[in-house]
């Protein structure tokens, strides 16, 4: 044995044999002090803040006291890697799940609450990136100037999370032309904001809708036999198996992240453009993975050559769930409060507005397409397009604890249609950090899009009489049968 090249595992090898394992269980650490301050501190139970993200400022704010000692607690660099990384595993792990309606859906409806995804990054985009290029022109001849670029990252921040919106930040930050210098925290400030929008806001319409009188909750559904949720109906493979149920779940995760690596390798190789887009959708390209692993199951199963169900619901939930809350104090503690001094009008800016737009689009969106059922609409896309999907669903069910409304199966059967409608703005990222020209083009593409979503969502209205007409001829054809 050579013992020249030989180690240990002491503090003499912190760094590759406990670096990240100190850095993880600081991570779980926080986010179980966060749920702590969350179950003692009535105001933040009743705002319904996230945990995770009560931790992550938690450690945050730990991590700036000590460094003032000279000591740095949190590995910056790690935390960003850990937050990219989750977003990607949390949305293969959506995506793998069996698609379960309870309720009978309408189609229409289905595109409508696609196109109020794609209207609203598209409204977000369109204003985010028109703020920061007027701010642009304002400051390019002072000392400090504000990249015209940077209020892009307002949909990614707040429609998509931390991990896109800190994804974006850097790629931004290593573009000359962009003129940015975010280093990740900019992007990660902003998502953060956007979290305390969506439960803040989201509560203040519950209560204020409530005294109104036009928002009563629905009750919770009857008390019946308890399902399983480890095999619902007796189709999966048992726990006792000699893997374990829920390593199986894992496997097919980290599959679904490895075939989008793969393709992330092969998309970086072919150009520099390609390569510019491969990275940064870590998370779209694991969704595709996840999408084409579960038609491949599925075709197999048809086939009748894979007799069980190996893919449980439950379990899904739960690594998505594990990864958003990780993703969530990792990119919560990742920010450096030096990187966003210079950036802290445009935040400011970008949060009150993008409050603002988001809160009226979604409102009058659902008022016109989804009634019987808006506010419920209204709070699962709200919480979402601000937060995550995990906000408007705790938002949701505030209201409507039963599920007895089609909106938790809207949103699942809307996933396609509005990753088709968002895509535009996914692709033009990178286009328009090129040049201020460039940036120009992709505002006016997106405010287009904007309006032809919204036409679309409004278009009972805005052609009512055609449509008066269509349902008159309707009516008539059915009293004559």
């Amino acid at each position: 044995m050579d013992h020249a090249s030989s180690w240990d595992f002491s503090l003499a090898n912190y760094g590759p044999v406990w670096g990240f394992m100190v850095q993880l269980g600081l991570l779980l650490m926080f986010l179980m002090l966060g749920n702590l301050l969350r179950r003692t501190i009535p105001l933040f139970r009743k705002c319904l803040i996230p945990s995770a993200l009560l931790g992550g400022a938690l450690l945050l704010i730990v991590n700036v006291i000590l460094k003032q000692f000279g000591f740095e607690l949190v590995d910056r660099r790690l935390m960003q890697v850990i937050t990219y990384h989750c977003l990607a595993i949390g949305f293969a792990a959506m995506t793998l799940k069996k698609e379960k309606s309870n309720h009978k859906t309408n189609k229409a409806q289905v595109l409508e609450f696609g196109a109020l995804q794609g209207g609203t990054y598209m409204l977000q985009a369109f204003v985010g990136l028109g703020v920061t290029l007027v701010l642009f022109l304002l400051t390019r001849y002072g000392d400090q100037i504000v990249s015209y670029v940077c209020g892009l990252i307002l949909p990614l921040a707040f429609g998509q999370g931390p991990g896109n919106a800190l994804s974006w930040d850097i790629n931004f930050t290593n573009t000359p032309a962009a003129q940015f210098a975010g280093n990740g925290s900019f992007g990660l400030s902003l998502a953060s904001i956007g979290f305390v929008v969506a439960s803040v806001m989201g509560v203040l319409y519950i209560n204020i809708h409530k005294k109104k009188g036009g928002l009563s909750v629905r009750k919770d559904r009857p008390a019946g036999a308890v399902v399983d949720q480890t095999n619902p109906d007796g189709a999966e493979i048992p726990d006792n198996e000699s893997v374990d149920k829920f390593t199986i779940q894992v496997g097919f995760v980290a599959l679904a992240y490895a075939l989008s690596f793969g393709f992330m390798c092969l998309l970086g190789s072919l150009s520099a453009f390609t390569n510019s887009i491969a990275w940064g959708f870590n998370f779209l390209w694991a969704s595709l993975a996840a999408m084409l692993m579960k038609a491949v199951v599925q075709l197999l199963r048809r086939k009748n050559l894979m007799h069980r169900v190996y893919v449980n619901n439950y379990q899904m939930d739960r690594i998505s769930g594990f990864s958003f809350d990780l993703m969530i104090v990792a990119g919560v503690a990742a920010i450096e409060i030096n990187d966003i001094r210079n950036y802290i009008l445009p935040v400011v800016l970008l949060s009150v507005l993008g409050a603002v737009i988001t809160y009226v689009y979604i409102r009058l969106v659902s008022r016109e397409c989804f009634k019987g059922f808006e506010h419920e609409m209204f709070l699962m896309s709200f919480g979402t397009l601000t937060g995550t999907a995990s906000n408007g669903m705790i938002l949701m069910k505030e209201v409507d604890p039963g599920l007895k409304t089609p909106t938790s199966s809207l949103y699942i059967l809307s996933n396609f249609p509005a990753m088709v409608m968002i895509a535009p703005l996914l692709f033009l990222l990178s286009f328009a950090a090129g040049s201020i020209a460039h940036a120009v083009i992709a505002c006016c593409v997106f405010f287009v899009l904007w309006v032809v979503y919204t036409v679309f969502l409004f278009r009972r209205r805005i052609f009512k009489k055609r449509y008066a007409a269509k349902r008159v001829e309707t009516w008539t054809e059915d009293t004559e049968a």
